[in-house]
């Protein structure tokens, strides 16, 4: 992709949604990190699920302290990998109580000092709780990332760089989630709906693929 061609991407993918957010469901930055901890390997529909169920009852790090080991799993049980996440909550909400006062911190390095939070997670708390221009780049904006050409590269962490120096400033604080919308909705793994995508235009994904 050209620096034309990614100013008219992400001037498009603007245009057709102004204000994009995460599909994830929370009302607190605790609540964001809760749900983003969880969705590894899972799908944001299903972890809502659970944290429907879990955030009624336990939203901060105290009150999940306090319900246990054995009732936070059984809390999100539906979740892939319930066991590990719940024991990664409870040390973590741990961390925040004695280190942070119960609040979640705002830096890279004390966010990826939490147990289960990886690079990708303390991104998205940094750019949906904190307004920073982060990437947060999980398996769609990987695969969109290479496959149109708007930033190649072998590994998460080169393609959030690439994006990071090519995406302009302007469209920074949203490209995150247009992004990942694209990737989930339009730019599909095993068959991308090119016929239908509005910025198939500006993609360097050859041949497009032709309406079924």
């Amino acid at each position: 992709m050209t620096p034309a061609q990614i100013d008219r991407f992400f001037a498009t993918l603007q245009a057709a949604n102004p204000q994009p957010a995460s599909e994830l469901e929370y009302t607190s930055v605790f609540e964001l990190l809760t749900a983003v901890l969880l969705s590894a390997q899972a799908t944001d529909v299903g972890v809502n699920k659970a944290t429907r169920r879990l955030f009624p009852v336990a939203n901060t790090p105290q009150q999940i302290l306090a319900l246990g080991l054995e009732r936070l799993e059984g809390h999100i049980k539906t979740i892939g990998l319930y066991r590990s996440k719940a024991r990664h909550l409870m040390q973590t909400c741990a961390i925040l109580v004695e280190r942070h006062g119960g609040e979640v911190p705002r830096t890279r390095s004390e966010l990826e000092a939490l147990p289960g939070v990886g690079r990708k997670t303390a991104n998205v708390v940094l750019n949906v709780a904190f307004g920073e221009p982060t990437m947060a780049v999980d398996t769609h904006i990987f695969r969109v990332g290479n496959r149109t050409g708007l930033a190649p590269g072998k590994t998460p962490l080169a393609v959030e760089q690439q994006l990071l120096r090519r995406v302009p400033e302007r469209f920074l604080p949203h490209a995150h989630h247009w992004l990942i919308l694209h990737g989930r909705y339009v730019c599909l793994a095993r068959k991308p709906r090119c016929w239908e995508c509005a910025v198939a235009d500006c993609c360097d994904f050859q041949p497009k693929t032709p309406a079924p």
